[in-house]
C-alpha cells in the first residue's frame, strides 16, 4: 500500500499496519493516563468539598489569619518562658540547695544529743555552717563562712560532716 502522504514525509517504505498499532498503543496508553488522572482529580474533589464544607473563602481566611496569630503569640511566650527560665536559674543559683544536719552531745554528760551542726549550701557550695552548743550554763551559737565547699576557719569533726553531707560527699 502505497500513501502520498507518507510518501512525502519521507516514510513511504513504512507499512501503514505498523502505524496504526503504533498509533493504537499510544491512544491506549493516553487513555490509561486519562483515567488515572481522572480518578486523582475525583479524590481531590472530594478532599476539597469535606475541607470547604460549610465554610466560605472569608471564614477560611479568617481561620488562617488567627492560626498566624496563634502562631505569632505561642513563639513570643516561648521567648518569655524562656527568659522567665534564664531569670529563675540564675536566682537559684544563690538559694540555699543542699542542707547537711549532725545532731552530737557537745560535753557527754548531758545526753539526748541536744548541740548540733547545721550546713547551708547554695549550688556552687557556698554558704555558711551555724554550731550549736548545748551545755549545762545554756546554749551557744558559732557560725563559720564556707566558700566553694571550703571553710577559712578550721572545722570541728561534727561540723566537717554536716559539710560533707551538704555537699554530698559520703566516706
Amino acid at each position: 500500500m502505497n500513501n502520498s502522504f507518507l510518501n512525502n514525509i519521507g516514510m513511504g517504505n513504512l507499512d501503514i499496519g505498523i502505524v496504526l498499532l503504533v498509533l493504537i498503543i499510544v491512544i491506549i496508553a493516553l487513555l490509561v493516563i486519562s483515567i488515572v488522572n481522572i480518578c486523582s482529580i475525583s479524590k481531590m474533589k472530594k478532599k476539597y468539598k469535606s475541607f470547604m464544607k460549610g465554610k466560605s473563602a472569608k471564614s477560611l481566611e479568617d481561620e488562617i489569619v488567627g492560626l498566624f496569630e496563634d502562631n505569632k503569640f505561642i513563639k513570643s511566650s516561648i521567648e518569655k518562658n524562656k527568659k522567665d527560665i534564664r531569670t529563675l536559674y540564675k536566682n537559684m543559683e544563690s538559694t540555699f540547695q543542699k542542707m547537711g544536719v549532725v545532731k552530737y552531745d557537745a560535753f557527754n554528760q548531758m545526753g539526748g544529743k541536744l548541740s548540733f551542726c547545721l550546713a547551708l549550701l547554695d549550688e556552687n557550695n557556698n554558704g555558711f555552717i551555724i554550731n550549736s552548743v548545748h551545755s549545762t550554763e545554756g546554749c551557744y551559737s558559732y557560725t563559720k563562712a564556707v566558700k566553694l565547699g571550703e571553710s577559712d576557719i578550721p572545722l570541728g569533726k561534727e561540723e566537717k560532716e554536716a559539710l560533707d553531707m551538704a555537699m554530698g560527699i559520703t566516706e
